[in-house]
């Protein structure tokens, strides 16, 4: 059935709406955690990782605020994705985006906390009531929490992309090569963080997977945002 203007419309609008989301989202991720939270976690150092906060807070408020733009964000794309997808396969899509907006709640647990984090680095009655020991102790585990969290909801966001990959690869428009990506980056990020939560010692193991993974994990989604801005709604799905 050949689409109307106004569902062409409709789909030109959610394919933007979901390629401009995902390419801030982007932006933000390479910020708040590629640059800010891997600078800050020092590896099994609970004093250096507190010194690092403490004297960071602008810079640790500053990767907050990049969270809570990626949470919005993937909540804009979750809709998006919807209202695009739906033509392929309505109730599959319906599926896929309750994935992720499941995993977008998950991620909104985690970032609390980041704020617990926030509270007990800047406030001086918190720093009477507890040593110093104890309160580096406290952020670390804090801050390792947050990083578990989110782990357990990539795992629902794996399951995520695994759907839309499904739907891009049955779509007649979507280029089968950015399907592919989707798959592979279900995959991978399913691997990789059912390993980090179930597998924490095997640490070798979850860095090889990352290595295999990882251009899938970043090109899939990226570069079906990419194709969404150039092509997405110019034609049926």
């Amino acid at each position: 059935m050949v689409p109307s203007k106004m569902e062409l419309k409709e789909q030109r609008t959610a394919a933007l709406t979901a390629g401009i989301a995902l390419i801030v989202m982007t932006l933000a991720a390479f910020f708040s955690y590629g640059f800010v939270h891997e600078s800050l976690m020092a590896q099994g150092d609970a004093s250096l990782t507190f010194q690092a906060v403490t004297s960071s807070r602008t810079l640790f408020k500053a990767e907050i605020l990049g969270w809570v733009i990626i949470l919005i964000c993937d909540i804009v794309v979750a809709w998006a994705f919807y209202i695009f997808l739906k033509p392929v396969h309505k109730h599959l899509s319906l599926l896929g985006a309750w994935f992720r907006l499941v995993y977008a709640a998950v991620l909104g647990t985690a970032l609390l906390n980041l704020i617990v984090v926030l509270l007990l680095s800047g406030r001086a009655g918190y720093l009477s009531l507890a040593n110093t020991g104890q309160l580096q102790a406290y952020v670390r585990m804090y801050l390792e929490a947050f990083g578990l969290i989110w782990s357990m909801g990539l795992i629902i966001f794996g399951g995520h992309l695994l759907i839309v990959g499904i739907l891009a690869f049955k779509s007649e428009r979507i280029p089968k090569i950015i399907g592919i990506f989707l798959l592979m980056a279900s995959i991978g990020y399913m691997a990789v963080h059912l390993c980090n939560l179930f597998l924490p010692d095997y640490e070798t193991l979850t860095k090889l997977l990352n290595v295999v993974f990882i251009i899938p994990m970043v090109a899939g989604e990226l570069g079906f945002g990419v194709w969404l801005l150039a092509r997405g709604g110019k034609g049926s799905v």
